[in-house]
C-alpha cells in the first residue's frame, strides 16, 4: 500500500518547495502599476539582488524563467559574429552556449566532462591562443544540475586573468545562488544571472541578471540588443520600463517575502545549511554506493554540489525508483538528463529544505532500494543521521 498520503516532498532540482509564507504572500489583489509600493517593491528587490549577488553593479528584473535570463545577458552584450567560448561540464552551459549561437554568436565549447569541473588551466591555455582576441565572453555556470558539479569560479577568473584577456566573465547562478559562496564583485564576475525557482524559494517566472561596468561598456556598443531585454530601456526612471511593461507582481509579492526569509536566516547560515544537508546526502550516497549498483556521477568529492547529487544505478531503471518513491512515499526526485538520460536519478537538497525534509528524501530512496531489490550497501538514512549529528549545532544550555 501506499504511504504517500500527506504533504508531498519535492527533492527535484527546480522548481522546488515554495515556503508557505512565499505562497501566502501571493495571495492578494493586484495593485495598480505605479503605486508608491509597488514602486519601492521593485527598487528594493533590485537592491536586494545586489546583497545576493554580492555585488555593487547594477541589477534587473525579468519575467522570465532561466532560459530567458541566459537571452538578457547575451542580447546585452554581443554582436552578431561575436566569438563566446563555452566551458563544457554538464548540460546548461551548453544550453547557454546553444541559445548564443541561434542568436547569431560564433560559439566554440572548450571540451569538459560531465564527472567532473572545468579545468581552469585548459582554460587559460585556450586563451593565450588567442592574441588577437576575438573572444568576446567566457559563459560558465557555477552549478550545473544536470551532472551535479560545481565549477571553481574564483579559479577560472584567475585562469582569465593569467591569460592576459579581456573577455567578458559570465556566469549561470541559477542553481549556485543563495545555495553556496557567490561573490560577484570579488571573483571579477562581470555579467551574473540566476532565477527565482531554486535557492530563492519563488515559484518559477522570473529572472535576475546583474552586470558590471564593463559589461554596461560592451553593452554600449553590441547589436543584438532588443527592446524587452534592453538595459537602457530598464534604466528608465518610469516605473514600467523597469519591466517593459506590466510588473509581474505577484511573482515580485513572493520574492519579496522569500528574500525577507534569506535575509533573516542569513546567507553565510544558508550556505552552511545547504553544505551540512549536501553533506548528509553524499553520506548517504557512498554507503549504497558499497553495493556496486549506485555511483556518484561526480568523481571527486570536492567538486560534487551543494544543492543537488545526481546518482547512477546501474542495471536498474531509474524511473522505476524514482516512481516508486513518488507514489509509495510522496517524494518526488528528479530525473536524470542529457548525458545521464535513463542513467541516474537526481536528489536535490537546495532551497526551502531542513533536516527531516532531506532525510525523508533520503528514506524514501532506501526504501525503494530495498523494495525493489537494487543492490546496495545498507545504511544510507543512518550515515546521514550521523553526519547531520555530528555537523548541526546547537544550544546545550536549553537540554
Amino acid at each position: 500500500m501506499s504511504v504517500a498520503n500527506g504533504r508531498a516532498l519535492l527533492a527535484t532540482p527546480g522548481p522546488t518547495n515554495i515556503p508557505d509564507r512565499v505562497l501566502q504572500a501571493m495571495m492578494r489583489p493586484a495593485e495598480e502599476l505605479n503605486t508608491a509600493a509597488m514602486i519601492a517593491l521593485t527598487d528594493g528587490l533590485l537592491g536586494d539582488l545586489k546583497r545576493l549577488f554580492r555585488t555593487e553593479a547594477q541589477t534587473y528584473i525579468y519575467a522570465a524563467n532561466g532560459h530567458g535570463g541566459w537571452e538578457a545577458a547575451l542580447t546585452n552584450v554581443l554582436s552578431r559574429g561575436d566569438k563566446v567560448l563555452v566551458l563544457s561540464s554538464g548540460r546548461f552551459a551548453m544550453g547557454w552556449g546553444e541559445m548564443a549561437g541561434f542568436m547569431g554568436a560564433d560559439v566554440e565549447v572548450l571540451s569538459g566532462s560531465w564527472r567532473a569541473a572545468v579545468d581552469p588551466a585548459a582554460v587559460e591555455a585556450r586563451l593565450r591562443r588567442d592574441p588577437d582576441h576575438e573572444i568576446k565572453a567566457v559563459l560558465v555556470v557555477q552549478i550545473d544540475t544536470a551532472s551535479g558539479v560545481v565549477n571553481d569560479i574564483q579559479a577560472i577568473r584567475k585562469a582569465i586573468d593569467a591569460a592576459g584577456h579581456p573577455a567578458l566573465y559570465m556566469v549561470d547562478g541559477v542553481a549556485s545562488v543563495a545555495c553556496m559562496p557567490f561573490e560577484m564583485d570579488a571573483w571579477g564576475i562581470d555579467v551574473a544571472m540566476s532565477a527565482s525557482q531554486k535557492g530563492l524559494m519563488t515559484s518559477p517566472g522570473l529572472a535576475f541578471v546583474a552586470a558590471s561596468d564593463k559589461a554596461h561598456r560592451a553593452h554600449e556598443r553590441a547589436t543584438m540588443k532588443t527592446l524587452y531585454w534592453d538595459w537602457t530601456s530598464r534604466r528608465s526612471p518610469l516605473h514600467y520600463m523597469k519591466h517593459c511593461g506590466t510588473p509581474p507582481e505577484h511573482l515580485m509579492f513572493g520574492l519579496r517575502a522569500a528574500f525577507d526569509m534569506i535575509f533573516e536566516e542569513g546567507l553565510e547560515a544558508i550556505w552552511s545549511r545547504h553544505a551540512l544537508l549536501a553533506g548528509a546526502t553524499h553520506a548517504a550516497v557512498s554507503k549504497w554506493a558499497e553495493g556496486q549498483a549506485l555511483s556518484f556521477n561526480i568523481v571527486e568529492p570536492s567538486q560534487r554540489a551543494a544543492s543537488v547529487t545526481p546518482v547512477l544505478l546501474q542495471g536498474y531503471e531509474p524511473d522505476a525508483l524514482a516512481e516508486y518513491t513518488r507514489a509509495v512515499c510522496g517524494v518526488t526526485l528528479g530525473s536524470g538528463i542529457g548525458d545521464l538520460t535513463g542513467k541516474a536519478f537526481r536528489l536535490a537538497h537546495m532551497g526551502h529544505v531542513n533536516a527531516p525534509m532531506v532525510l525523508g528524501a533520503i528514506s524514501s530512496v532506501e526504501m525503494a532500494l530495498q523494495a525493489l531489490q537494487v543492490p546496495h550497501g545498507s545504511g544510507g538514512a543512518a550515515a546521514a543521521i550521523a553526519h547531520l549529528s555530528q555537523g548541526a549545532s546547537q544550544d546545550r544550555a536549553t537540554l
